[in-house]
């Protein structure tokens, strides 16, 4: 009650100054808002934008943890430390210690720098335009970490953070404001300025680049391979991996992109909470499951010989896109963004059968880069404006003909 009552009065002292929106959100973060309606309300609900956001990171957070665990045990798995889990989830392999503390070790720097520079960011364009703090980046700053690999270097992070804040949000006029999602313009930034350190099979396990480096130096060392399942089919070979394995995410990845097991339960939540829309989520898993049985029709009538660069991914059982790369991911998380995804419900139908489509079609038809969902949500980002208007339109023009027969 005593630090409550200091902030109200220091309040006071910074109202009318430059610096007041900075105080009002560090007061807010600590404390809901002292401002309260007196009259002329309509609605009345407990929910605000900062317990919005914080549901979602709720949802998020077993994919840190998990992503943590799995750093590490990508790691000895690859030098050969310790051996492959055999007995599902709850696997002692799996859950130690020594697995845990590689990943902090490796995790948490990418959230601190996440949150550091996207939060003083944000904080220096509402004291120049003189708007309060939104909370819209404390989703994103938690998704940001979860969608790279784990050993990407923390500079590169940090100036990704600021175009992707800068230029995917701010200058759209900041949250509510921009039309694509910022976490994505953040890692499709990465993907286009560091090719290197985003795409490969050197990447997705902490030592790996390293490891690479030395051997091409002339030192004596065995490789680190950490190629994911879709950088492996790509190349026609198999996945390497059960499907148990890729259920609960014991497979390379971006950190938080792995266990599907996780995301159902996010998901879930999130649905359950009615923070996401289940639409988009049902109909992204809609358009990527017919995508993939297009492809497997393709190659069971053999106009996809296995001498085709695209008949790995192609020949993939069309359920297993669902449980390998970011799919799953960023269609919990990112395809149902509230701000630049559809809002009408025929558009969410529409907006979400697409990018489960579109993800699926980029994924099997852009070798380069077996990953089509960052692109995918991207892409639709753009369109759902144009889908919500048509759905809009329509709608009128069914009233009006209603209209027209009952004036008749």
């Amino acid at each position: 009650m005593g630090l409550k009552q200091n902030l109200h009065n220091l309040k006071k002292k910074y109202e009318g100054t430059k610096m007041a929106p900075l105080f009002n959100g560090f007061h807010t973060f600590l404390y809901t808002p002292d401002e309260v309606t007196h009259n002329g309300t309509h609605i009345k609900v407990v929910d605000d934008l900062k317990r919005t956001m914080n549901t979602v990171i709720m949802a998020l957070i077993p994919c840190l943890i998990f992503g943590m665990f799995n750093a590490g045990y990508q790691h000895y798995l690859a030098i050969g430390e310790i051996e492959a889990v055999s007995s599902g989830f709850f696997s002692a392999e799996f859950w130690t210690l020594d697995n845990f503390l590689i990943g902090a070790i490796k995790v948490l720097p990418l959230v601190v720098v996440s949150y550091v520079v996207g939060l003083a960011i944000e904080f220096v364009f509402c004291i120049i335009k003189g708007h309060e703090i939104e909370e819209g980046y404390l989703v994103t700053g938690m998704l940001v970490p979860l969608i790279v690999p784990v050993d990407i270097p923390l500079w590169m992070l940090a100036v990704a953070v600021a175009f992707g804040v800068v230029i995917g949000k701010e200058v759209f006029g900041g949250t509510g404001m921009n039309i694509l999602n910022p976490a994505l313009t953040i890692r499709a930034f990465l993907f286009f300025a560091y090719p290197t350190w985003m795409s490969g099979d050197k990447v997705w396990v902490h030592g790996a680049v390293e490891r690479a480096e030395e051997i091409a130096g002339g030192a004596n060392l065995d490789a680190i391979s950490g190629e994911t399942i879709l950088g492996s089919l790509a190349q026609g070979n198999s996945a390497g991996y059960s499907v148990a394995d890729m259920f609960f995410g014991f497979i390379p990845g971006s950190v938080g992109e792995t266990s599907a097991l996780l995301i159902l339960i996010g998901a879930l939540f999130l649905i359950f909470t009615k923070i996401g829309s289940w639409r988009i989520m049902l109909s992204s898993v809609v358009g990527a499951l017919a995508m993939g049985l297009i492809f497997n029709g393709v190659v069971s009538s053999g106009w996809i010989t296995e001498s085709s660069k695209f008949y790995g991914l192609m020949s993939t059982e069309f359920w297993h896109h669902l449980l390998i790369g970011g799919f799953a991911f960023g269609t919990v998380f990112m395809a149902t963004d509230p701000v630049t995804a559809s809002q009408t419900n025929k558009g969410k139908w529409i907006y979400g059968f697409l990018v489960g489509f579109i993800s699926i079609l980029i994924r099997v038809f852009n070798p380069a880069y077996p990953e089509g969902v960052m692109l995918a949500i991207l892409l639709m980002n753009v369109f759902a404006p144009t889908i919500d208007h048509y759905v809009v339109q329509a709608n009128v023009k069914k009233r009006m003909k209603r209209l027209k027969v009952k004036t008749a």
